[in-house]
């Protein structure tokens, strides 16, 4: 075994990842039947869809799957980014045609599953041995009527990366613990502290922060409810968190602290390489995504530090089909793969953090130091981050497609096309146009 911080860029580089919603490679999969598994000689074969680094295939637990239980074979798809894997899932759940027997599922898009593809998806409550998940989790992709139509995978608790070569030049802290003083409690303050940081930085062109969409991100999935109420009626334009996330992001962004990119979309990869800014708001699957694209070069020059508040973006489930032909397998098999012993392998290995309670209260965990990141201890910071999550997380049908929107109507500003209010507009206009 190495280090975790080589560990996790060597399974990042093996998958060509670009983060959770990574281009690994073409959505692929022309399967015309039901789902992709069956029994035959009495050998079980067990298809698999994924995107993005899930850890899942990267970290070898099929290959031990598989040896431990022989009479098993597992067929793996890892598609390109999600968003392009979501639109083949629908219409292949939509076709019944060229499902695979499980299929990953973003956050993002659980509402919508549960609510339009709940019979499409095998049950899992009272399945013995599931009962060690953070409550919230179980609860983003159950039914109404007490389905539960997958089991997690990781989640997303936020913290913030620095470049400590970069404070240094501004005259700031380094020391993770001081700095996280610095915005202890306060978006407002970490974006005070991005304006002390532009006037004191010596050293030429470098923003403090990547972009004002990761700010919005953090502060709004801080809330219980985000763009959509219990009811699930859309509040994106009346919640006064969202806007309160838009107002202090577009004053970073007409302040000039952000490096005026979007996570993730051409231009990020480079501004990691080349280190035109100092801070990234990054939640714990984004690690190995900096660390992957910012290189040797800038190894230990990178810091993880407490956020200002907690907040979860992200995390993945793993459902089984209702019409998989070896439904009751692959139910064994997912739950095999997020028992805490696995979620704890694959923190272990590329840093996701699990959502099992179990598994974050494991020394592997725990323990966990990040090499690439200065020898931070991820499995505090982040696990601490988990605790703060608030329990109740109000899900949308189209909550990716809205935080997707939001992203553009800040980069709108960023670029300077558009005021806030010319923004803000927009953005609501091409909300309503997405889900109505």
């Amino acid at each position: 075994m190495g280090t975790l911080g080589s560990l996790r860029r060597r399974a990042v580089a093996t998958a060509a990842a670009v983060g959770a919603l990574a281009l690994v490679v073409g959505c692929g999969g022309s399967d015309d039947s039901a789902t992709g598994g069956g029994k035959k000689d009495g050998k079980v074969t067990i298809t698999m869809g994924m995107y993005g680094v899930m850890g899942i295939k990267e970290t070898g637990l099929l290959e031990q799957y598989e040896k431990e239980n022989p009479d098993v074979d597992i067929k793996a798809e890892i598609a390109g980014d999600e968003q392009t894997y979501y639109t083949a899932l629908q219409t292949r759940l939509a076709a019944g045609k060229g499902l695979k027997d499980i299929q990953g599922i973003e956050i993002g898009r659980a509402k919508e599953i549960t609510e339009t593809q709940a019979d499409k998806f095998a049950d899992f409550s009272g399945v013995a041995g599931t009962d060690h998940f953070l409550p919230w989790k179980e609860s983003q992709i159950s039914t109404k009527d007490g389905k539960v139509l997958g089991l997690g995978t990781d989640i997303g608790p936020m913290a913030v990366c620095y470049r400590k070569d970069y404070f240094e030049k501004a005259g700031l802290p380094t020391d993770r613990e001081e700095v996280a003083k610095l915005w202890a409690g306060d978006w407002n303050k970490y974006v005070e502290v991005g304006r002390t940081f532009k006037k004191d930085f010596k050293g030429g062109e470098v923003a403090y922060m990547d972009a004002a969409s990761g700010l919005f991100n953090a502060m709004v999935y801080g809330y219980p409810e985000q763009y959509y109420n219990e009811n699930g009626e859309l509040i994106h334009d009346s919640n006064p968190a969202v806007k309160e996330a838009w107002n202090l992001s577009a004053d970073a962004a007409e302040d000039g602290l952000t490096a005026k990119l979007r996570q993730f979309q051409p231009g990020w990869d480079p501004g990691l390489a080349n280190g035109t800014f100092a801070t990234a708001v990054c939640p714990a699957w984004m690690l190995s995504h900096i660390s992957e694209k910012a290189g040797d070069a800038n190894k230990g020059k990178w810091d993880v530090a407490k956020a200002p508040k907690g907040a979860n973006w992200g995390g993945s489930f793993l459902g089984v089909v209702e019409q998989s032909p070896v439904k009751e397998e692959a139910k064994k098999l997912v739950a095999w793969l997020t028992a805490p012993e696995q979620q704890a392998h694959i923190f272990k290995e590329i840093g996701n953090i699990p959502s099992s309670r179990e598994a974050l209260d494991s020394p592997e965990v725990k323990n966990a130091k990040s090499e690439y990141f200065s020898g931070a201890p991820i499995g505090q910071i982040f696990g601490a981050a988990a605790q703060e999550i608030p329990d109740k997380q109000v899900l949308g049908r189209k909550d990716g497609t809205i935080k997707d929107t939001f992203s553009q109507g800040l980069a709108l500003i960023e670029q300077g096309d558009a005021t806030r209010d010319e923004a803000w507009t927009t953005t609501g206009e091409r909300i309503e146009k997405a889900v109505g």
